[in-house]
């Protein structure tokens, strides 16, 4: 490689620090002018995407009414911000259309919201006995059952998780694309057993990855003010926040599968202090964004 002259060196030194200060200068002013002006809610699930049930509710329920709550609430608190559903009522919406909504309205927040849920196992035992050749021999069976004590909130940006490290909500979340018609054009093929589909999925870039992490903290930071078991923020390939052009969460405001939690959820305290967390952390960064 040909050498480059000191002076030249001093010389492309010297531009890039005024470029890099003219950067800064337009990000300063980019960030006075910034406002949050339209927040699309999302009510996870709907319609024929709803198989995930406590005792007595649905997932898609429960949803629906937080998001409904939480967006009265922003109306009332946010006179300068605009809410945007992605469903109204029990209705399947698939995701890429929910996500390609945010967008085309051009949204500053996405808030997807969600109950959790324990996977299903499988557990043998003894039902009884019977005899072979004068031998005691056991009878087995199997039972499916799934952990009702699992507890707590949890928020999730858009990642790029392994393949080997795709766990049970990733699969769970993941799950609607397949209800939808021609599913393989909407998600470029994304194929869950396909480790290529996989891995394409996962590097979409969210360009805001870095204010996402910060709303998700905020979110997990006012649960835990209320007492909420707190789960942490993650990171996952979860197809709902792939192509999001904003500032995009997904919210599990607690584990239907957890009798305790799935009263609070449905309670009007519950739904009540739920929404005002969420509130509260919309507030705290909105706050934190309009310099």
């Amino acid at each position: 490689m040909k050498n480059i002259p000191l002076n030249s060196a001093k010389g492309i030194l010297i531009l890039l620090f005024s470029i890099l200060s003219l950067l800064n200068i337009d990000n300063q002013l980019f960030a006075q002018q910034y406002k949050i002006k339209t927040i699309v809610l999302d009510a996870g699930h709907g319609g024929k995407d709803g198989s995930t049930r406590g005792n007595y509710s649905t997932e898609k329920d429960v949803a629906l009414k937080t998001a409904l709550r939480l967006g009265k609430l922003i109306e009332e608190n946010l006179k300068d911000v605009k809410v945007v559903y992605t469903r109204t009522e029990d209705v399947f919406i698939p995701l890429y259309e929910r996500i390609g909504l945010a967008n085309e309205v051009k949204a500053d927040l996405f808030i997807s919201i969600h109950c959790n849920d324990m996977p299903v196992y499988p557990q043998r035992y003894i039902s009884g006995y019977t005899r072979k050749k004068g031998k005691k021999v056991p009878i087995y069976k199997t039972r499916y059952s799934k952990s009702t004590s699992t507890r707590g909130t949890e928020t999730f940006v858009s990642g790029s998780g392994r393949i080997d490290e795709q766990d049970e909500a990733i699969k769970r979340e993941n799950a609607a694309i397949f209800l939808e018609e021609n599913y393989k054009e909407n998600y470029e093929g994304f194929d869950t057993n396909d480790p290529e589909s996989a891995i394409i999925l996962s590097l979409m870039k969210n360009t805001f990855r870095t204010q996402s992490l910060k709303f998700a903290k905020y979110i997990q930071d006012q649960y835990v003010a209320v007492g909420r078991i707190n789960r942490g923020v993650q990171e996952k390939s979860l197809a709902v926040l792939a192509r999001a052009g904003m500032p995009a969460v997904l919210t599990e405001i607690g584990f239907i599968s957890n009798p305790n939690e799935e009263d609070y959820m449905n309670s009007e305290a519950g739904q009540a202090e739920i929404a005002n967390c969420l509130l509260k952390a919309i507030q705290a960064y909105k706050s934190s964004v309009e310099i």
